[in-house]
């Protein structure tokens, strides 16, 4: 059944013409994935489809009511930035809409959360239209997925992964109908050149012509018509050549390789070792007594709930606390949402430059894997965007005289491309990284280790994101699902609460929320 209907969306910016859609179609039970680079119109589209934009040359037939989920949610002061999504949600599901438009719905989540949400958007009876960077909420919930590039969208069947995959056979016959236009340009390029060069031998008398025989009246008028002949067949392949449809190369990311300071003494040794840590806040305790270490070359993901102490963990490391030590081959780059190791005055080249000893062209190179091409690189920070001044200070921190990353939440306010961009360049880093996400497929694709901080307790396990999720499968199958998921979410809940405002009587309630949980448990 047909729920949505819109015809000729142009819609400006400025001068910009920001959006050119011919038709959209949305019907019942869709589950659309909207897909593009920030700034390409994806919340302005969901907008228009809501009806908050309007434009006079669009023709819009509209059956059915719509929900929005706006990306940007008011917060007020007593509520963390995960309850007030929450609170969104929860309003938006209670409502009788048949068509959901979904803007970033996990942000401030935590991957219990997000979970949550995904069970629940898997069991909504209507139709959605979802913007996400997460690719595995995505993956989860989509049958369609709408991309947006300069202003035109393009429509693919199946999940966030099945678009990858279509994409990737795209660029592969863009790359092949390249690879035939250069060799029919260079065949008829040399056709021509062969041709030039007849029509001017066609002008001398041939070497075995005597002078006398060169004479004869029949001569010139041979060797005038075969050079016309000759010219009028290299015109012919220059009018081929011209109307040879031109064919744009393949943009091909450069490959990077990079050295890391004290490679020598860092690489597989023990550089950091804790013993017997434990984690508070004020008089909360966050997490028991624990020990583990961190070897040279580890993807170590930090994971768990809001408010269990992940970033109080990093910080830890960071200042060297006691319990904690950091051998002196190791240099620590931290990356925090504060962005603060940036200079707003300074171009983009500048602040990345100003603290690396890598060349230029490899800065560059890296810059470049960022979407920092050109002439980019010298705009000033201060005139960037938030999803813009991220990768600056990712890249600044990459190719610093580092060999270890702490990266607390690097994928916040970057779009997908940008996030599979810094999964290449983590995947390929020499050195260790050690970092805070809750994006489940960033996870996956950099950690080879995972620490997991959850219910007052650190749990190190010695494998990738998707053994780790295997093992906490087999622990839960006699766990009753419905009522250890709900407990969970409340537990989430207090500990927000809990970070923000401590009271004894949240932490009871955390405490009994706890202990319930262990029961259920056992």
């Amino acid at each position: 059944m047909l729920l949505f209907e819109v015809q000729d969306i142009k819609h400006y910016v400025r001068d910009r013409l920001l959006l050119d859609i011919n038709h959209l179609q949305i019907h019942h039970d869709d589950r659309i994935g909207l897909v593009g680079r920030n700034g390409c119109g994806k919340t302005t589209l969901l907008q228009i489809i809501s009806g908050k934009i309007t434009s006079e040359e669009m023709k819009m037939t509209e059956h059915t009511s719509s929900e929005l989920l706006p990306q940007l949610k008011p917060t007020g002061t007593t509520k963390s930035g995960g309850e007030v999504t929450q609170e969104y949600i929860q309003q938006m599901l209670s409502g009788n809409a048949e068509l959901l438009l979904v803007d970033e719905p996990t942000t401030n989540l935590d991957t219990d959360h997000i979970e949550w949400l995904e069970k629940k958007l898997k069991g909504w009876p209507g139709a959605c239209v979802i913007v996400s960077h997460d690719r595995a909420f995505l993956d989860a919930l989509c049958t369609t997925i709408w991309e947006i590039e300069e202003g035109k969208l393009t429509e693919y069947k199946g999940n966030y992964s099945d678009y990858v995959n279509q994409k990737d056979i795209e660029k592969r016959q863009r790359k092949f109908a390249y690879e035939k236009y250069e060799r029919e340009k260079k065949q008829l390029e040399e056709a021509i050149k062969l041709k030039e060069k007849k029509a001017q031998r066609a002008t001398k008398t041939p070497k075995k012509v005597s002078k006398s025989e060169a004479k004869i009246a029949g001569a010139k008028p041979y060797f005038a018509k075969k050079q016309k002949k000759l010219q009028k067949t290299a015109a012919s392949l220059e009018t081929r050549l011209e109307k040879l449809e031109k064919v744009e190369k393949v943009k091909e990311l450069p490959s990077l390789k990079m050295h890391v300071p004290n490679e020598e003494t860092f690489k597989n040794r023990i550089i950091i070792r804790a013993e017997d840590v434990s984690g508070r806040v004020n008089e909360r305790l966050l997490w028991d007594k624990t020990s583990f270490h961190v070897q040279g070359g580890d993807k170590l993901a930090i994971i768990g709930p809001n408010g269990s102490g992940k970033t109080s963990l990093i910080r830890k490391i960071i200042n060297q606390k006691s319990s904690i030590t950091v051998s002196p081959s190791v240099k620590i780059g931290y990356f925090s949402q504060n962005l603060n190791i940036l200079a707003d005055e300074k171009s983009i080249l500048e602040n990345v430059q100003s603290s690396s000893k890598q060349s230029e062209t490899l800065i560059r190179t890296v810059l470049a894997r960022l979407r920092f091409f050109n002439e980019d690189v010298y705009k000033r920070v201060d005139v960037l965007s938030g999803g813009e001044r991220v990768k600056v200070a990712l890249a600044k921190l990459f190719v610093s005289d580092i060999n270890t990353l702490i990266l607390d939440e690097p994928t916040n306010f970057l779009d997908i491309e940008a996030v599979e961009e810094l999964e290449s360049l983590l995947q390929a880093y020499e050195g260790s990284v050690i970092f805070v996400s809750h994006d489940r497929q960033f996870v996956e694709n950099i950690a080879t280790r995972i620490l997991e901080v959850r219910n007052q307790t650190i749990h190190v396990f010695e494998g990738n994101y998707q053994a780790y999720k295997q093992s906490q499968s087999r622990e839960k199958q006699d766990t009753p699902h419905d009522d250890y998921l709900l407990l969970e979410t409340k537990i989430s809940e207090v500990l927000s609460r809990l970070s923000l405002e401590p009271s004894e009587e949240l932490e009871k309630e955390f405490q009994r929320l706890l202990k319930q949980k262990r029961e259920l448990e056992k």
